[in-house]
């Protein structure tokens, strides 16, 4: 239990009981033979004081109530000591796995409640299978009586039975060979009832307020006849897949439905019923592409619905007005457009023109159809201003006008438009910009070091990533060397050649 001040955690602050389960003959044993050794007779009675709260023979909610009770019952002072007391009682419950203690703010009265959700001690398979508490209370009890414990949980089976245990057969007849359900008549009544009354756990929802896929959700819907109907039956109890399929679920954005068909094919569940979580992720995954990629087509599809009622209304469209450009942000006109029109104009096309006109006025017929869809693709479902595609256009045509042998390929465009995306490049300044960065970093890319280059390199057109070093050619212009200066350069030598021969012999 996590508390920051004690003032937050008093007798006079309320606090109710919940619980979903009832103690067993065995669990009264867990209780009182595995778990009061761990945490103490303290802890186990506070526990038992908690489940008391409500009925027996009942599950759900207590009424809330100050927690002046639990200080009370148990004999402990309302004061900072009994505080921490109870504190620490409580803290060893939830470490164990029998106690989970929620805090909820109360606006009305600007104070806190506290919820004592209680937790059924594990059964002894369970618990002797949990490692972290099996050594917890083998340093409580020792090795021995851990063994002891665990052999008087278990009643052997007669010997003639634990033989013969390799041709055992399951003869079991399943619910639906013996009873037949009408399902024909929906009872919706029935339903709102049941939904009224169940519960004392409200589903849980997730992050963006959905409810989370329970395993009600799931078996309604599975075929029943379907091979691996077994699997998706024994989910019931087995919470922790229950988690990896919402967590697969809220990850894709998939429904109940589709999460039923993905689990209704093969190779999601090994052979013994284990959840193949790398297959789900993979074929779920699948799903959701195929479903992002029909949406992209109906939402261009609409688009064009709506771009021709807008045409056959005619006059009613309105007609944006002229945006200007600022003399910084003029691009420079590419060559095909030298003769139609001078850098006023064309800047001005490219800031209030519509992408698909600006595209006409780079082909002399038809603009080819894949090209179209890749900037159909950008505006409506990337949502890029058309401003900022028309540069984006300006940028892909100078490339290709200016001898590169870049194509222009829905991929190339694509990345450059994700890129702009995530620089948040939305306005003709910005793009403008962009497309300016761009260029410096490509003609530092393309500029070389001074000197000369390799003739590979050369041949090649490209760079070498090498620094290339300047090499002393003789021109010629340097004059002759005299006598006497040979003689010099002759003696120097022989100097140096005597002083490393000395230096070597005195050497050890």
């Amino acid at each position: 239990m996590h508390i920051s001040h004690l003032h937050h955690f008093t007798e006079h602050h309320r606090y109710c009981v919940s619980r979903e389960f009832g103690l067993s003959p065995v669990d009264e044993r867990m209780l009182s033979s595995i778990y009061q050794p761990m945490v103490g007779a303290f802890a186990i009675s506070l526990y038992r004081l908690l489940f008391s709260h409500v009925p027996a023979e009942n599950i759900g909610y207590s009424a809330a109530e100050p927690q002046r009770r639990l200080f009370l019952t148990l004999g402990i002072e309302p004061n900072e000591k009994g505080r921490r007391s109870l504190i620490e009682q409580a803290s060893r419950l939830e470490a164990v796995g029998l106690l989970q203690t929620s805090r909820i703010f109360i606006p009305e009265t600007d104070d806190y409640l506290y919820e004592y959700e209680m937790l059924p001690p594990l059964s002894p398979s369970d618990f002797f299978a949990t490692q972290h508490l099996t050594l917890l209370l083998r340093d409580k009890v020792g090795k021995f009586a851990v063994l002891s414990l665990r052999e008087q949980f278990w009643s052997r089976e007669p010997e003639e039975w634990s033989r013969s245990a390799v041709g055992k057969e399951n003869i079991s007849r399943p619910f639906y060979d013996i009873f037949e359900l009408n399902t024909h008549v929906i009872d919706y009544e029935l339903e709102q009832a049941l939904t009224e009354v169940a519960a004392v756990r409200q589903p849980v929802k997730s992050a963006e307020g959905k409810l989370a896929i329970g395993y009600s959700d799931i078996i309604l819907r599975f075929p029943r006849e379907s091979v691996n109907r077994a699997h998706v039956e024994k989910l019931r109890f087995d919470f922790d897949q229950m988690g990896v399929i919402n967590y697969v679920a809220h990850k894709y954005k998939l429904g109940a439905q589709d999460m039923c068909r993905l689990l209704d094919e093969d190779g999601i569940f090994s052979p013994d019923g284990e959840l193949v979580l790398d297959e789900l992720q993979h074929r779920a995954n699948q799903h959701f592409r195929q479903h992002m990629k029909r949406q992209e087509q109906r939402e261009v599809s609409a688009a064009k619905v709506v771009a021709i009622r807008a045409a056959e209304q005619g006059d009613g469209a309105i007609i944006p007005d002229e945006q200007p450009v600022e003399m910084e942000y003029y691009v420079e006109v590419p060559p095909q457009f030298l003769s139609k029109c001078d850098i006023h104009q064309y800047n001005m096309m490219l800031r209030n023109e519509p992408y698909t006109r600006l595209l006409q006025t780079f082909f002399p017929g038809a603009v080819p159809g894949q090209l179209m869809d890749i900037f159909e693709k950008i505006d409506l479902n990337y949502k890029l201003p058309g401003e900022v595609i028309n540069v984006l256009i300006h940028y892909l045509m100078t490339l290709v006008a200016s001898g590169g042998e870049q194509r222009i390929n829905r991929n190339f465009v694509e990345a450059i438009a994700s890129n702009m995306l995530v620089k948040q490049v939305n306005s003709y300044e910005k793009a403008v910009r962009y497309i300016r960065d761009q260029s410096k970093v490509k003609g530092k890319g393309a500029s070389g070091a001074p000197g000369t280059r390799s003739r590979s390199y050369a041949k090649r057109g490209g760079t070498s990533g090498k620094p290339e070093i300047q090499i002393a050619v003789d021109d010629g212009q340097s004059g002759a060397v005299s006598e006497e200066e040979f003689a010099a350069m002759m003696q120097m030598a022989a100097d140096i050649k005597a002083s490393k021969k000395k230096g070597a012999a005195e050497s050890p």
